[in-house]
C-alpha cells in the first residue's frame, strides 16, 4: 500500500476514479486509508497488442535488447507487458542498461519485475520531467528504447533525437475505450455528484467530456485532479473550473493534491 503522511484527510468525501479498472486497486485502497469513499467508473481499457505486424516488430527489437544504452518505461502498463515480451528473450534482465522510468509507480514496478536500478525524476511522471534527467544530456550515438502503448505524445522521442540518441519505440499494448456510455457518466457524476473526479491522462479526459455530452456543464463544476501541467490545461479549455494539478500520476501525488483542496476548501 502507499505510504501515505498521516495529516493527509479524506474523510466523507467521494472521489471517481476513471483508470483502466485493473489499475483502480491501490489508489481505491490509498483513498480509504485516509476516510475517503472510492467510486469507479473505467474511461479506458488496456490490451495486449494483438496485430501481427506490431507483435512481430516489438519482439524483433526485444530480441535485440542488448543493444540499446538506454530503456524508459512510460507506464506500469509499459512494464507489465512489456516485461511479458522481454522475458521471452531474456530470462535475465540484460546488464548494462540504464533503465528509466516515468514516475514512482511505474520505477517501482521495473525495479521489482527485472531485479535492476531504475532511475526517475525526483518530481514529476510526464516526458518533460524525463528530459529533465541528466543521464539523458548527452546523447550522440546512444541507442534508446522507449517502451509503451500504441501511439501517444512524441516530445520525449523527438527530443531525444535532437540530441544525437537513435530512438525505437516498443510498443507493447494498446488503449480502448471502455463500455461505458454517457448514461453512466450522468449516474456517477450527476444523479449522484462525486466530490472529485481523478484522470490519469489527457486521453481519459477527452473521453470524460465527450460521455459528458449534454451534462457536461455539471461535470465541469466537480473539482478535477490531472497528472500533469498539460492535462491541467486541457482541463482548463474545456471548462473545468477547479483543477488540481498533482504534478504526478502515482496514488500519493493524486490523494495529497485532493486531501490538500478540501482542507483550504473548509478552512
Amino acid at each position: 500500500m502507499t505510504a501515505l503522511t498521516p495529516d493527509l484527510n479524506l474523510t466523507g468525501r467521494r472521489i471517481l476514479l476513471t483508470r483502466p479498472e485493473q489499475q483502480q486497486a491501490s489508489l481505491r485502497a490509498a483513498i480509504e486509508q485516509i476516510g475517503g469513499t472510492a467510486e469507479s467508473l473505467p474511461l479506458l481499457t488496456i490490451e495486449a497488442i494483438d496485430d501481427a505486424d506490431a507483435i512481430q516488430h516489438a519482439r524483433s527489437l526485444v530480441q535485440d535488447l542488448d543493444r540499446y544504452h538506454i530503456i524508459i518505461f512510460i507506464s506500469s502498463n509499459a512494464v507489465k507487458f512489456g516485461g511479458d515480451l522481454i522475458e521471452d528473450f531474456w530470462p535475465q534482465f540484460p546488464v548494462g542498461i540504464q533503465v528509466i522510468a516515468i514516475g514512482e509507480t511505474t520505477a517501482r514496478a521495473a525495479s521489482t519485475r527485472f531485479a535492476c536500478t531504475v532511475i526517475r525524476p525526483s518530481r514529476g511522471s510526464n516526458s518533460e520531467a524525463v528530459l529533465a534527467l541528466p543521464e539523458l544530456d548527452q546523447l550522440q550515438d546512444k541507442r534508446v528504447a522507449i517502451v509503451r502503448g500504441q501511439g501517444g505524445r512524441e516530445l520525449l522521442a523527438s527530443t531525444l533525437r535532437e540530441r544525437g540518441a537513435r530512438v525505437d519505440y516498443i510498443e507493447v499494448y494498446r488503449r480502448m475505450p471502455a463500455p461505458v456510455d454517457t448514461g453512466d457518466v450522468k449516474d456517477k457524476l450527476v444523479g449522484q455528484p462525486c466530490d472529485a473526479i481523478t484522470v490519469h491522462s489527457g486521453e481519459s479526459l477527452d473521453r470524460l467530456i465527450s460521455l459528458s455530452a449534454d451534462n457536461i456543464d455539471k461535470v465541469t463544476l466537480i473539482p478535477l485532479a490531472v497528472p500533469s501541467p498539460r492535462v491541467a490545461t486541457q482541463a482548463r479549455e474545456a471548462g473545468f473550473k477547479v483543477v488540481l494539478n498533482a504534478d504526478g500520476a502515482d496514488d500519493s501525488a493524486m490523494v495529497t493534491i485532493l486531501s490538500a483542496w478540501f482542507a483550504r476548501a473548509e478552512a
